[in-house]
């Protein structure tokens, strides 16, 4: 049996049901669970780490994220709500919020000590101390984050189907239907999701050593500015200071 025999059909990949638009289909599930889960992960993760308050709530969300059973947290949603793809987006964005509310607060609670500093020194409120300083200094373990939450979500999105939506995941439960001779759909729908999985993982790997190297320059830019304003503080008093009269 020819395991590629599915893919190498063209017949297969054309149609409202061809691999392409189930391509298209899985990977609009997981961007916009993704980016719902990155707004509310983000905003909540950057108050609890500049204010230091509400840390018992990144524990708890980041245990019971690794302790929902993904299927078991579909067919809830699934039961409540009925069929399609708002289910599958609301239990997608569910398993998607631990890992990046934990890597933003970690990362802005934890941004390096001097450039804080330098940023209270240089005047900065907190709006711009989280937005100049913290926020930038973090980026790469928000990236991080998000490249935990995505293999979490691409590898969880082709359940979708069990919803009655479409996505990668038709292709293994329509060829499972099919018994031995769905073996190659079967075979499609698992590679792809995996071809899907580590490219997106390169991806924001790449984006997250790149951001690496633009923290440390921002580290070092906001530490220097700030070492030049306390200096020109501490030595202003004496330059400007009138000679005694003997």
């Amino acid at each position: 049996m020819n395991l590629f025999s599915y893919l190498n059909d063209p017949a297969n990949w054309g149609g409202a049901d061809g691999i392409a638009a189930r391509i298209g289909q899985h990977l609009t599930y997981t961007g916009l669970s993704l980016l719902i889960a990155a707004v509310i992960a983000i905003v909540l993760g950057v108050l609890i780490g500049h204010f230091r308050v509400g840390q018992f709530l990144v524990v708890g969300v980041s245990n019971a994220g690794r302790a929902i059973p993904t299927l078991g947290l579909l067919v809830l949603v699934v039961t409540l709500m009925g069929s399609g793809i708002t289910p599958v987006l609301l239990a997608l964005t569910v398993l998607a919020v631990p890992p990046i509310l934990n890597a933003t607060a970690t990362g802005v609670s934890e941004a390096d000590p001097g450039a804080v500093q330098a940023s209270r020194a240089m005047g900065m409120n907190a709006w711009q101390m989280i937005t100049q300083v913290e926020l930038p200094l973090a980026l790469p373990l928000i990236v991080s984050g998000l490249r935990n939450a995505s293999l979490q979500v691409v590898s969880t999105a082709t359940v979708a189907a069990l919803a009655a939506a479409g996505g990668l995941g038709r292709l293994v439960v329509d060829g499972q239907r099919s018994g031995e001779n769905g073996y190659p759909q079967m075979f499609a729908g698992a590679i792809l999701v995996a071809a899907i999985a580590v490219t997106l993982d390169v991806l924001l790997g790449l984006m997250a050593f790149g951001l690496r190297r633009r923290r440390s320059r921002t580290r070092d830019d906001v530490s220097d500015e700030g070492r030049t304003i306390t200096k020109d503080r501490v030595s202003s008093p004496d330059a400007t200071a009138e000679p005694r009269s003997a």
